[in-house]
């Protein structure tokens, strides 16, 4: 496992395969495809920033890197993906072994460059929108939530606000003397002429009589602009004036109805009015909502109570019949989002449905942040907002406008991406016909990207044979090369150039090289987000299946046993740990649908698709510490057996950290033991993993949710559900010695033992 993180934390890239299986049949027979989740702008200290343009190849435009061959007598490179030769420039004429640009050490496979002529125009925007339909309990907590946020924005950004409920109000923050509202109905779909019409955009200046109207160069003034984009300087005795008077929406609900909210309509008059004013700019719409949309286009359910809210039944039946078409909608949004630069993050508040689930599209194609909770007063809320703004150690290093793209040797394809981006469609001849999540394309637009964003890169071998016969040596190396454009905090544009080799190996004598080269961490990832497309984008896909048979399929590849002898059975320690991460994501929130609603689904693959490796396996499979008086902080089985009485537990399954005291502990903690002085030990062991869970907390984004409950108690259930059940009712453990837990699932011990039976076949 060393080694795949020393790879990471270089070049912060990890693939299943990190020696490739170099035929086409090969790969097949391999069954975790050949992929690579790269963390796309994390931060790396020790990496230089080249203040200047970078070399690129004049035949395919990869960029000059530490695998390029230098001939330095006669100032030359040949790139290692097409093997041009190129002129070095006169800039470049002082070259030599000993005198080397910092792009061609060895170290820096990862670069940056940083032109300071290409500087932001606009500085960064942030668009509030905010649902009103809220008792006043929930509005006042998210007004004093925003009005912090306020404090927080960066000195030089734009601030604009809209509020909604039955209708879309667009607040005019730049004549703050007589505060003006522009309104407009909620219940029908609004173009953008009609919000520049409606707000008066063109009253000193004529409407351009040609083409879209995007920003001061088609004519729109500063001033038409600072009307409702003012900087965060000014704006904040405004916003927060607006903000003290705002109320809950005044349109009369009858008691069998849900309230009226057009949250589909506020977000196209949002869009609009950043197309027109701040087009091509880092510009966010930070959505709060607190209900679910029952108005006008994105309405996801009539406003009678008497109709429920769509579930996973009625998706799998077919049978929510709002569903398609606000997922049409909120798709048609995304494309205006993409194309006009910009990025939607939803804060969704509530106790039911929101529409998560439909809006999913919106989030993360633009590279949205989501954020999930029961109530704007609930820490995951308040403490995640905050974090959004923060600055320092754990701040999340928003970027926006990026583009990304692909280079890669011949050989291998490019089947798509799956993560927070959007297609470009550029298709070139490294784009695969077979396409999963954005395919068809070696070039995707990221809206918005952070320091952690990851994204999955699907690869498709396409050599037919093993290597060339004709006598002619071919190369086993593999190249790719990432490309990331995309405009840093400090408004300057960047590119980073992340450049691998990797070796490729065919024929009898492979595997043990393949074996050798596996990364099981990254595959059990690679499956997590592949398994979750599938379950979106495939109708009649049986996601429990597809997992057990690509899991019996690798482990008759690669395991070592007798033909139809189960006992005989034994994995390389490569994939020891392999068949534990399928079992555990079977289980996961990612493929059971059944306790969840299609909102919190959507918001758990929204992370699973943005997160790096080590986050997402914490997501698949959580990691339990265990705490007593014999022995210090101990990593614990996830297995019931870890529960025991004089014990305190710290799961942390990355959405939720659970903090689980055994039956005596509780009982000594009541009996409030830990403020006697002579039981300070039995103090300190209380607040162990409670530091450890802030440790946690402070540098996670979202925010998880901090459970913490005592053994028999009703809280517990978030352990117990994430245990292995190695103890049931069914089993014949006398149950006063140990926890059991209530469930049909088949335990670790009865899944590898079929596993095994099956694999030997």
């Amino acid at each position: 496992m060393a080694e795949f993180l020393d790879l990471e934390a270089q070049d912060s890239v990890r693939m299943p395969w990190n020696v490739i299986p170099g035929t086409k049949q090969e790969s097949a027979n391999c069954v975790v495809p050949v992929a690579a989740i790269y963390t796309v702008i994390k931060s790396f200290p020790s990496m230089p920033v080249l203040p200047y343009s970078p070399l690129r190849c004049r035949n395919c435009r990869s960029v000059l890197n530490p695998f390029s061959i230098v001939d330095f007598p006669a100032k030359i490179w040949i790139c290692p993906f097409c093997l041009q030769r190129n002129h070095f420039p006169p800039h470049y004429h002082s070259i030599s072994d000993e005198n080397l640009p910092a792009e061609l050490f060895p170290q820096y496979t990862t670069i940056e460059y940083e032109s300071p002529s290409e500087k932001a125009t606009v500085p960064p925007v942030f668009l509030f929108v905010v649902d009103t339909c809220m008792i006043e309990e929930e509005i006042g907590f998210l007004k004093s939530a925003l009005s912090q946020a306020v404090g927080l924005l960066p000195e030089n950004s734009l601030l604009g606000l809209i509020t909604f409920g039955a209708y879309v109000c667009v607040h005019e923050l730049g004549f703050s003397q007589i505060p003006k509202v522009y309104v407009f109905r909620g219940s029908k779909e609004i173009t953008k002429d009609q919000v520049l019409e409606q707000m008066n955009f063109f009253v000193k200046k004529p409407k351009p009589v040609t083409g879209v109207v995007a920003g001061v160069r088609d004519g729109l003034s500063p001033e038409t602009i600072a009307r409702f984009l003012l900087p965060a300087s000014e704006s904040e005795f405004t916003i927060n004036t607006v903000l003290e008077e705002l109320q809950k929406d005044p349109w009369p609900v009858p008691a069998d109805q849900r309230a009226t909210r057009c949250t589909g309509t506020a977000l196209s008059v949002a869009a609009h009015l950043l197309g027109a004013c701040v087009p091509g700019s880092g510009a966010r719409i930070m959505a709060f909502v607190g209900g679910p949309s029952t108005e006008g286009p994105g309405s996801i359910v009539s406003k009678s109570l008497s109709e429920p809210i769509r579930s996973h039944k009625d998706l799998d039946k077919d049978s929510a019949p709002n569903y398609h078409k606000a997922v049409k909608f909120y798709e048609g949004l995304s494309r205006q989002l993409v194309h006009q630069g910009h990025v939607l993050d939803l804060f969704a508040c509530a106790l039911d449905q929101v529409g998560v689930a439909e809006l999913k599209i919106a989030v993360e194609r633009t590279g949205g942040l989501v954020v999930l909770a029961e109530s704007f007063g609930h820490s995951v809320f308040k403490d995640s907002l905050r974090h959004v703004f923060q600055s320092g150690d754990y701040d999340l290093g928003l970027s926006s406008n990026g583009i990304f793209e692909v280079n890669c040797s011949k050989d291998i394809k490019i089947q798509g991406v799956v993560g927070p981006c959007a297609s470009l469609e550029k298709k070139g001849s490294l784009s695969s016909e077979t396409v999963i999540g954005q395919g068809n394309t070696t070039a995707w637009k990221m809206c918005g990207l952070d320091k952690s964003t990851s994204l999955c890169l699907f690869f498709e071998i396409v050599k037919k044979d093993n290597p060339d016969v004709t006598g002619q040596v071919t190369s086993n190396q593999f190249y790719f090369q990432f490309l990331t454009y995309y405009q840093h905090p400090n408004g300057l544009m960047r590119l980073r150039a992340t450049t691998l080799s990797r070796r490729w190996v065919a024929g009898p004598g492979s595997t043990q090289e393949l074996i050798a080269g596996f990364d099981q961490e990254a595959a059990a990832v690679v499956m997590a987000r592949l398994v979750s497309f599938k379950m979106e984008s495939e109708a009649e896909f049986d996601p429990i299946r597809w997992l057990d048979k690509s899991l019996i399929h690798l482990c008759s590849r690669f395991g070592d046993y007798q033909k139809d002898h189960p006992s005989s059975f034994s994995l390389s320690p490569r994939f020891s740990i392999y068949p534990q991460f399928m079992f555990h994501l079977r289980r996961s929130q990612f493929v059971q649908v059944f306790n969840n609603s299609p909102d919190e689904t959507a918001y758990f693959r929204i992370i699973l698709n943005h997160e790096n490796v080590t986050n997402s396996v914490v997501m698949i499979q959580p990691s339990l510490i265990s705490y007593s008086f014999h022995s210090g902080p101990e990593p614990a089985m996830l297995d019931v057996a870890a529960i025991a009485a004089d014990r305190i537990l710290l799961l942390d399954s990355y959405f939720t950290v659970v903090v689980f005291h055994g039956a005596t502990v509780a009982q000594w903690r009541k009996a409030g033991y830990h403020n006697q002085p002579e039981h300070a030990p039995f103090a300190q062991l209380l607040l162990l993993p409670l530091d450890d869970a802030d440790a946690i907390i402070k540098e996670r984004f979202p925010v998880p949710r901090l459970v913490i409950c005592d053994q028999h108690g009703s809280q517990a259930r978030f352990l117990l559900a994430k245990l292995n059940p190695s103890a049931t009712y069914t089993s014949d453990m006398p149950s006063h010695e140990r926890e059991i837990i209530f469930t049909d699932d088949v335990s670790f011990e009865v899944f590898m033992d079929h596993l095994q039976r099956l694999a030997v076949q």
